[in-house]
């Protein structure tokens, strides 16, 4: 594995403007966000919404990494979404989400989800994920992938690839009529080939007008996730995968979580809806 130091805190930078003209969630300005208690399963104009939302935040997210590069601060990569956001009429979901400060979650390294964009300068052979979620006519979409940075070693390019390959097959998994745990199932098989730990703690989530609906989608083989898929629902699947251990560690910050024998992890997401015959996705560029 590469022998990088480990990550420590950078100091943020002030929290950016969002124009006025743009709708804003129920949740800014608050602790936390009004409970969901609106239906899984979504009209087809609620759906389209949400495709143009998933299409804004994709966009972002690959202006921003179109910047990753040794010498490049995370909150650089912040600033290019958060404005590819605003000149598109979408307000950054994540920014002001129970008190998170950007407008994107960097997570490099060993950082498992949810890293806060700041100084941290990114160094050759670094791997960062980009989460990137916006939110436009009242819906969010919400995707996010992991990125090479310079020359990395091969132990983290095959397990950023094979994160990516078991969301592909997580997808492919999904049809009308089955359990959500055939999701993880899916994965957790997957990365058991080799050796990988699956992040049980952090999950993907139902998404529609509310960013987190409160229906959970494990990537672990979940005796409790027997909700039973139909069409119209939407939600996002996003395995977090590890060279070690799936146990982690939060920051002092409430945010930041990296894994407790910090060891590498890797992650990508779609939001999706379930169809007649599988999945469509909503999160493409």
């Amino acid at each position: 594995m590469s022998g990088q130091s480990l990550l420590v805190p950078g100091k943020l930078s002030p929290t950016r403007s969002v124009p006025g003209n743009i709708r804003r969630p129920e949740y800014v300005g608050k602790p936390a966000p009004t409970p969901y208690t609106g239906p899984e399963v979504q009209d087809a104009e609620t759906i389209e919404r949400m495709r143009i939302a998933g299409r804004i935040a994709a966009q972002a997210m690959e202006e921003a990494a179109k910047l990753i590069a040794p010498g490049v601060t995370t909150d650089e990569l912040d600033r290019v979404a958060h404005d590819f956001m605003c000149d598109h009429g979408a307000y950054p979901s994540t920014l002001g989400y129970r008190g998170f400060p950007k407008s994107l979650c960097s997570s490099v390294n060993e950082v498992i989800c949810h890293g806060i964009p700041d100084s941290t300068v990114l160094r050759d052979g670094d791997i960062v994920n980009l989460d990137v979620t916006a939110y436009l006519n009242g819906v969010h979409g919400d995707n996010n992938a992991t990125y090479l940075c310079g020359d990395v070693d091969e132990e983290s390019k095959l397990l950023v690839e094979r994160t990516r390959e078991s969301l592909n097959r997580a997808i492919k998994a999904v049809r009308p009529g089955r359990q959500i745990n055939v999701i993880g199932r899916v994965i957790e098989s997957y990365a058991k080939r080799f050796g990988y730990g699956v992040v049980r703690d952090f999950t993907g989530h139902g998404i529609n007008s509310s960013f987190h609906s409160g229906l959970i989608i494990p990537h672990y083989d979940s005796p409790h996730a027997t909700t039973v898929m139909q069409p119209g629902m939407t939600f996002t699947i996003e395995p977090m995968l590890t060279l070690g251990t799936h146990e982690y560690d939060m920051w002092d910050d409430g945010w930041t979580v990296v894994t407790k024998d910090r060891k590498r992890t890797a992650q990508f997401e779609h939001t999706l809806v379930v169809t007649e015959t599988g999945a469509d996705i909503l999160t493409l560029p």
